[in-house]
């Protein structure tokens, strides 16, 4: 297949799944075992199109981070407890993930630890949304420092593909008494210090792959920068309103369904 085409399909899947609890990344990877895609050549563009969809959270929630920015000027305790929170809950990910580099990289070429991921995470979720009561915390203003944090280290259970950074940092934060929308805001918005953090890393680590041409090129990488950043932009607005009418168990079982498909196919491979 064209690399142009497989860029364009690869950007609507990261579009569509970025804030998903269903996981991009896991997708990304099963898209390219099963498409019969090189997963080496294509890791850095796995990451860095994912600030597309990053994109897409400051594009929609721009007046929040203009609030924010101009309350930080003003010393506005809001605003200053928002930014915060937003950076004690991202620590864990960027200390564990620079320890854990090697490792991470190397679950990453294992389509089958994908598969049974979301199998996995999807029975979870199934458990979480019947046993957790509804959260009170309204807010991320409201979130204290020791729930961001415990939010922080349990986003790091994404660091294996097929988890789901934002399911684990929903889900994490509805444990831990934070209600639906700021539990999925929340989400959003530490999705922007941590991928940033990752894309950077990565770049810088696979400079010699971009400039030998073993990489995935500048175009294709642009392009699915931009498919994933116009996709996310209709997905988000989507996801909070399912999410605050039919909660979570539709993700679960999707899950659950495509962990088990890829499973199978995989295994019959």
């Amino acid at each position: 297949m064209n690399d142009l085409i497989a860029a364009i399909i690869l950007g609507i899947v990261e579009g569509v799944t970025e804030f998903l609890p269903v996981s991009s990344t896991g997708h990304l990877i099963l898209a390219g075992a099963l498409l019969g895609y090189d997963d080496a050549r294509w890791q850095l563009f796995n990451i860095v199109i994912q600030l597309g969809a990053i994109l897409a959270v400051v594009v929609l929630y721009w007046r929040t981070f203009w609030t924010v920015i101009t309350g930080l000027i003003r010393r506005d305790e809001g605003s200053v407890r928002f930014v915060r929170n937003l950076l004690i809950a991202f620590i864990p990910a960027a200390v564990i993930g620079v320890l854990a580099k090697k490792h991470i990289e190397a679950l990453l070429l294992q389509p089958k630890v994908v598969a049974v991921a979301l199998i996995v995470g999807g029975v979870a979720i199934l458990v979480i949304e019947r046993l957790v009561k509804p959260g009170t915390v309204r807010g991320i203003a409201a979130v204290s420092a020791k729930t961001s944090l415990g939010v922080g280290f349990i986003q790091c259970l994404a660091m294996i593909p097929g988890v789901s950074r934002s399911g684990a940092t929903i889900l994490g934060a509805l444990s831990l008494g934070v209600e639906r929308r700021t539990a999925a805001e929340f989400s959003f918005f530490l999705a922007i210090p941590t991928m940033l953090g990752a894309s950077v890393v990565e770049t810088a680590g696979h400079m010699d792959a971009i400039r030998s041409g073993s990489s995935v090129g500048p175009i294709e990488i642009a392009a699915g920068f931009l498919v994933s950043f116009v996709v996310a932009l209709l997905v988000v607005r989507w996801f909070v309103g399912i999410v605050g009418r039919h909660g979570f168990g539709p993700f679960a079982w999707y899950r659950i369904v495509v962990g088990g498909v890829a499973l199978a196919l995989l295994t019959a491979n």
